[in-house]
């Protein structure tokens, strides 16, 4: 298994999850709106790796560090792949947003004005009128010479850089402009066109008014630039004595890494692009030339624009996940039975509904939450408040070293400790990423504990995009082992034994290295044997290797991982019994589940962590099992919809790479959009949502064999 042959390089792997993202931007089958969301998505996507995971890289090459990954590469042969590799991803990027977004845009109704000199008479006096009422006034002209350093330049801003020539001195110096992130990158023009709506983007019109900023200067060139620098940071949490505070200083200095990228347009001035190079210090190799406006995050705000809803998704409204939208008395609805939480095709609501009827009700004596990233303007944060100002016990663990929420949720800290809640901030050396929270309530019989779990994070607006799943339970032993998850994180007492729950960074792993060999070993018995994996990311090594003794034992192995897959599937005498697909659509796939066969006593568990290093081994997370029937019936069906999705799959190839199928003879199949269509037929129904229902269509069983389908 040391065989650097049998895993794929985990960078190359994340590019080729924005590939596929690239791919629905792509598709001509996809509305023209929605596919600038994608666009938009990738170039979002890049930004965090550059910042992230190639700051990461080029740290450990600076280091001198050599240690091969998986792959058998070094940090350094990793960098010598992946930057020529992004550049070409990004050369693709604007292809498909020249040759085939823009001119279709313009098709339906929606012109781009890329020049100021395209504009008509009407467009450029209404343009400068506004460049000298609302702009001017916010804008800080830098100029560099002797006596004025190169400023400073943001992380992720973009600028405009010029060469501006002294008329009194005769001498050409460079200049900078910061375009303002507090206006409107987006301008909408006033139109002649019937029908059409027109726009330009702010650098293009700063650009072109420079010569307002430096009036006693020439504008020799002028172009914009955006840097990306090094927002990765390490903290020395056993040397740190307040880390709310070492946090809060590490955030500030973020601004002002190292440059790891610098996007000029193609078109720039070369002596321009070479003093911005010296004063950035950067090098040849981390410039991005790029053919068209920079940052392409500005898609989104394009997508936003009125008018336009006809060239989009119809917008999916979340369906009630109870019966008739009833959320009253929730713990007697709990005490019933166990209910089953499916965002976003369900409601958020009964999440928020248990923390705030938990906060008012008398009966309540404590609730104790995990908070990793929650919305700007939480209903949870608000009932947690109440809950304290009522007098009830209230503990939140907030996840301060959640990346690029740290600020968010520094925050939410301050505002909790100042109502009366307990906050605490996790074990030192580990991210607490689990999802859970537990309300203590007394009963005529004694205490009794509600606990909800979740794969995804307590924030009601990602739970509109993100495809999670939740329990809301009442069980007795889950209920212990809550209690036992936060006097370990808030006492650093470690249980003796868990009844239910799984938790890194000591048990997880094992249990689920346990329940592959397990399948293993009953594929040796040539008994069924059958593991169907859902999650975001696998590059754990020693699950993989698992994984791939299971499959050459005979074990049928379908992966369904959205990001990140570090195996290689289809192998002859390796993981010929493996497959690995991607879904890509309207929602992204944030859920994790796990189903083992296990001799037709079918095992199902859900959590909050991937099959990664970092959350098996250094991260606080919990995985969950679903023991009620009916529910692991609800999941079984959840899983065969996605395996059987022909239409948002992609399906890797053996030399890593992945393609959607070939539809011929092949029903059309769009799980997400099926799983929308699916809960508006629920809702609708009389009956009670809660209850399993049979889908339209019969599907396998599915510990059948996949030639089956």
């Amino acid at each position: 298994m040391s065989d650097k042959n049998l895993f794929y390089n985990r960078e190359l792997s994340w590019l080729e999850f924005d590939k596929r993202c690239l791919s629905e931007a792509k598709d001509k089958n996809i509305p023209i709106f929605e596919r600038i969301k994608f666009l938009s998505i990738t170039a979002s996507n890049l930004d965090e790796f550059f910042m992230v995971r190639i700051a990461s890289l080029k740290d450990m090459k600076n280091a001198g560090y050599t240690k091969k990954d998986i792959a058998g590469m070094t940090p350094e042969e990793q960098l010598d792949e992946l930057i020529p590799a992004t550049k070409e991803f990004m050369k693709n990027q604007y292809q498909t947003y020249n040759r085939s977004l823009v001119p279709l845009l313009e098709a339906n109704g929606l012109k781009i004005v890329r020049h100021y000199e395209d504009l008509t008479p009407e467009q450029s006096r209404y343009v400068d009128k506004l460049f000298e009422r609302d702009i001017y006034p916010v804008l800080t002209p830098m100029a560099v010479d002797s006596s004025r350093p190169f400023p400073l330049v943001r992380n992720k801003s973009l600028n405009i850089g010029a060469l501006i020539y002294d008329k009194k001195k005769g001498v050409t110096d460079i200049a900078t402009v910061q375009v303002p992130s507090v206006l409107p990158r987006v301008i909408i023009l006033p139109s002649e066109r019937q029908g059409m709506t027109e726009i330009i983007l702010l650098e293009e019109v700063i650009e072109k008014n420079l010569d307002k900023l430096f009036l006693s200067y020439d504008i020799v060139c002028a172009h914009p630039y955006r840097i990306m620098r090094n927002a990765d940071f390490s903290i020395d949490e056993e040397e740190t004595a307040d880390l709310l505070k070492e946090i809060e200083k590490q955030l500030k200095q973020r601004q002002w890494g190292e440059v790891i990228r610098l996007e000029v347009e193609d078109t720039m001035d070369k002596k321009l692009l070479k003093e911005l190079k010296k004063h950035l210090d950067v090098v040849d190799r981390v410039v991005y030339k790029i053919n068209g406006p920079l940052d392409l995050t500005f898609l989104m705000k394009v997508n936003g624009l009125p008018g336009f809803d006809h060239l989009k998704y119809e917008k999916y409204v979340p369906q009630p996940a109870f019966s008739n939208g009833d959320y009253s008395n929730i713990f007697d609805k709990i005490k019933k039975h166990d209910r089953l939480l499916f965002h976003p095709y369900y409601e958020f609501t009964p999440v928020v509904e248990f923390i705030r009827q938990a906060a008012v009700d008398p009966n309540v004596l404590a609730i104790k939450q995990t908070l990793y990233r929650v919305s700007g303007n939480s209903p949870i944060i608000a009932a947690l408040e109440q809950a304290a100002e009522n007098g009830k016990q209230v503990t939140v663990l907030v996840e301060l070293k959640a990346r690029f929420d740290e600020e968010n949720n520094i925050a939410w800290a301050k505002k909790l400790e100042k109502a009366g809640c307990h906050v605490i901030y996790g074990l030192v050396g580990l991210k607490t990423h689990s999802k859970i929270a537990l309300v203590v309530r007394r009963e005529e019989d004694g205490i009794k504990r509600y606990v909800h779990l979740g794969t995804g994070n307590y924030n009601d607006q990602t739970a509109k995009l993100y495809t999670d799943m939740g329990l809301l339970t009442c069980s007795d032993p889950i209920g212990e082992d809550a209690t036992a998850v936060f006097n370990m994180l808030s006492g650093y007492s470690e249980p003796g034994k868990w009844n239910k729950l799984a938790v890194a960074p000591i048990w997880l792993k094992d249990k689920f290295l346990m329940l592959i060999n397990r399948e293993a070993e009953n594929a040796r018995q040539g008994k069924k044997a059958r593991i169907i994996a859902k999650m975001n990311s696998l590059c754990d090594p020693k699950v993989m290797e698992a994984l791939y003794d299971a499959s050459a034992a005979g074990v049928k192995i379908d992966l369904i991982v959205r990001g990140i897959c570090c195996i290689k599937a289809g192998v002859p005498g390796l993981s010929e019994n493996i497959s690995v697909r991607s879904i890509v659509g309207n929602f992204l796939e944030h859920s994790r589940i796990f189903y083992f066969y296990n001799d037709g006593f079918e095992d199902i568990y859900m959590g909050s962590a991937d099959w990664m290093p970092r959350n098996l081994d250094k991260r606080v997370e919990i995985t969950f099992p679903v023991e009620d029937p009916d529910l692991k019936k609800r999941i079984k069906d959840i899983l065969k919809i996605q395996l059987a999705d022909t239409l948002k799959a992609h399906i890797m190839q053996p030399d890593g790479s992945y393609e959607k199928q070939d539809l011929r003879g092949k029903v059309k199949l769009d799980s997400q959009m099926y799983f929308a269509e699916e809960a508006r037929k629920r809702s609708a129904k009389p009956e009670d949502a809660d209850a399993a229902i049979s889908h339209d269509r019969v599907f396998i069983p599915i510990e059948a064999e996949e030639s089956e389908h």
